[in-house]
């Protein structure tokens, strides 16, 4: 078969097809049309023109579908990072305030700017056995040793100061961070001195099941240290503290952040009962003395009060040495 013959079955292959084709101009010319005004028919011309044709539009959308999801997916993942960080911040991230510190510093209290100050080294000095007990160091196998009460037998002996101070010394250790509670829920003091203002804080969250610890704690501009508030005050202050919501918040407090260290600044022990129940529950307890005032009656009897605790340390406030030290160096008992 010659290769007009062969162009002339071709072309009426394509006729029982269904293909209209245009008549040639010359016999002699018959395939010339074919490739020149119309090529795209040319190529269905391949073994299975009335089966392949059709179906060739349907698999040529599907082939680019990957291209198309990639972009999908990762537009989702994006989605779903910006939603995970915006979380914090949506209500349940702590609130950030400013401490005074010009101030603090004025009044004498220990500031991050104070590193290398006679008392930076004396709570240096201080704070080295209490770190020891929370890191697991010591000899004497001690539950929550992370939260440590600061208290003393009467009002005025200077806990708070020393509780402050003790907080911002911890807070310059490298691998730690702070948290300083002000459970003097009965005349609380901290944030007024660190001028805050008033907020809720620790009846809050014992009070109302709602009200979660991150809720009411507040972020300061002294790197690694947190201050939670007492809160609003209220009648039932010893019963809240014996209850179990309590007991909840200091295993919280105690096991959720290993590298974290919680300084209670508790009420006077012999005048209220708060800190006496605070005392059975944490690991470390600091008993600050004012020297030349305190008798030895009252400290028998603060003692006496926090004897369940298994560590009880003391700390001789506003002892003038021949160096001028504020603090005396305390003693283990």
């Amino acid at each position: 078969m010659n290769t007009i013959e062969q162009a002339a079955k071709r072309l009426a292959e394509l006729k029982r097809a269904g293909f209209e084709v245009p008549a040639p101009d010359m016999p002699g010319h018959a395939a010339t049309p074919v490739p020149s005004p119309a090529p795209a028919p040319a190529a269905p011309v391949v073994a299975a023109v009335p089966v392949a044709v059709p179906a060739e539009p349907v698999p040529a959308p599907v082939a680019v579908e990957p291209v198309a999801i990639r972009p999908v997916t990762s537009a989702v993942s994006v989605a779903r990072t910006a939603a995970v960080e915006t979380l914090p911040s949506s209500g349940r991230r702590s609130r950030e305030v400013a401490l005074d510190l010009p101030r603090l510093e004025r009044e004498g209290y220990l500031v991050p700017a104070q590193a290398r100050s006679q008392l930076a080294e004396q709570m240096r000095i201080i704070k080295r056995p209490l770190l020891a007990n929370a890191r697991g160091e010591s000899a004497q196998a001690i539950s929550r040793p992370n939260l440590i009460q600061v208290v003393s037998a009467m009002p005025g002996e200077g806990k708070t100061f020393f509780a402050i101070n003790l907080a911002m010394s911890l807070a310059m250790e490298v691998d730690l961070s702070v948290l300083l509670v002000d459970a003097d829920v009965l005349r609380p003091s901290v944030l007024a001195r660190c001028g805050i203002e008033p907020a809720r804080g620790l009846m809050d969250v014992l009070q109302s099941p709602t009200i979660e610890l991150h809720d009411v704690m507040l972020r300061t501009n002294v790197p690694k240290l947190s201050i939670l508030p007492a809160g609003t005050a209220n009648a039932q202050s010893t019963e809240l503290l014996a209850s179990g919501a309590m007991e909840s918040l200091l295993d919280e407090l105690a096991s959720k952040f290993s590298d974290r260290i919680v300084v209670f600044d508790a009420p006077p022990l012999i005048p209220t009962t708060e800190s006496r129940v605070l005392a059975t529950r944490v690991g470390q307890v600091v008993m600050v003395v004012e020297a030349g005032k305190t008798t030895h009656a009252q400290v028998s009897q603060a003692y006496a009060a926090v004897e369940q605790c298994p560590v009880v340390l003391s700390v001789l406030n506003r002892a003038r040495g021949k160096s001028g030290e504020a603090y005396g160096y305390y003693y283990a008992t």
